[in-house]
């Protein structure tokens, strides 16, 4: 941070210098008052912002996360860096994961964006090289019973491990590793027949240890998303349906969808990926107006001004903000609802932000509300 400092002093315009060594200032101040590091880490924003009439002010917040951050990160841009935080409050997926060759296996899970070895088996294969006087055809015999032995192993540890997860939060099973090893695993019903419904595809990878399982899940990106985005779908159809038959038991825009998830009667609440906007205590200093008010802004936009005082005219400050989105998934959590991101590239998802402000709700039961 010190080092940013002294080479923010050698930025051109002296405003950019200037907000760009206050903003490290703060970061500085906050990291020397800094006892001890949460488990979770700790997250720091910092910038000078327009709050409307021609004058600025400093923008700080300090987020300790609901998820360990993974890295070392610092940002110097025209725009806060959300996309790690916004990762974490998306819908938190498990899937198991399988790596094997006929030396080794690795059995694990993915949660979110953490992966955890779960356990680690070694084969007795031999080589393909028989050892002298043993006939051929004996020694592919022995070979192909401790292949056999090895892959009944795996999958005992593997169906194990993995029925132990809530069948609704497994969403999936990847298996990666060597040809045609994995193919030969998944074909021969190793796995419980529960599970063996849930593998999601094969993958080629080149380690089968722990190092393999960022390459296995990189391999299966399309199908993960695509699984995400089918998913998506299908919670849009279900609301587009609800909403055609007339059921009351829908509901959109911000105060319906509120008073819905202060009853408790949300079963899923829709938010939409781009959806930006926070709950804002605006007041004047001068003539001593306040009001509460929800604003939006696009995400490659910056936030908007507080804007001019409706009374006298003067400036408004920003007194207290709150994160929209994190308030509603809180809200749904003490519901006991499911809350989904919606992403903007397919037609209902883009519907959802367009013509129902990027917030709606299927409910469990009409309300009136």
């Amino acid at each position: 941070m010190r080092e940013e400092h002294e080479q923010a002093s050698g930025i051109k315009s002296k405003l950019s210098s200037n907000n760009v060594q206050g903003a490290l200032d703060f970061l500085l101040a906050k990291l020397r008052s800094l006892n001890k590091i949460p488990e979770n880490g700790i997250v720091y924003f910092a910038g000078i912002i327009n709050t409307g009439a021609n004058r600025t002010g400093m923008l700080n917040e300090v987020l300790i996360p609901p998820e360990p951050v993974l890295d070392y990160i610092y940002r110097c841009d025209s725009v806060f860096y959300l996309e790690p935080l916004e990762e974490m409050f998306r819908e938190c997926s498990t899937y198991g994961l399988i790596l094997l060759d006929l030396r080794e296996a690795t059995i694990g899970m993915l949660v979110g964006r953490q992966t955890e070895v779960i356990k680690h088996l070694h084969s007795t294969v031999p080589g393909k090289q028989r050892k002298g006087g043993q006939s051929a055809h004996r020694f592919e015999q022995l070979r192909r019973i401790a292949i056999h032995d090895f892959y009944k192993r795996i999958g005992d540890a593997a169906s194990e491990t993995f029925l132990e997860v809530e069948p609704s939060e497994l969403k999936g099973i990847l298996i990666g590793g060597h040809s045609p090893t994995k193919e030969e695993f998944s074909e021969s019903g190793f796995l419980h027949y529960e599970l063996q419904k849930k593998v999601l595809g094969l993958f080629d990878t080149g380690y089968t240890d722990e190092s393999g399982f960022s390459e296995l899940i990189n391999a299966a990106e399309d199908t993960l998303q695509g699984i995400d985005l089918i998913k998506q779908k299908n919670d849009m159809k279900m609301f587009f349906k609800e909403l055609a038959t007339e059921s009351g038991k829908v509901s959109y825009g911000e105060d319906h969808v509120r008073a819905n998830l202060e009853l408790k009667a949300v079963d899923v609440l829709l938010l939409s990926e781009d959806l930006r906007s926070e709950r804002v205590t605006l007041k004047c200093s001068v003539c001593g107006y306040e009001n509460k008010r929800t604003r939006k802004w696009k995400s490659n936009e910056a936030v908007p001004a507080a804007g001019n005082c409706p009374e006298c005219g003067s400036a408004l400050e920003v007194t207290d903000a709150t994160d929209l989105v994190g308030e509603l998934s809180e809200l749904a959590d003490k519901g006991n609802a499911r809350t989904a991101f919606v992403s903007t590239d397919f037609d209902e998802g883009s519907q959802l932000m367009i013509a129902f402000g990027g917030i709606a709700a299927i409910l469990r039961y009409s309300t009136g509300v």
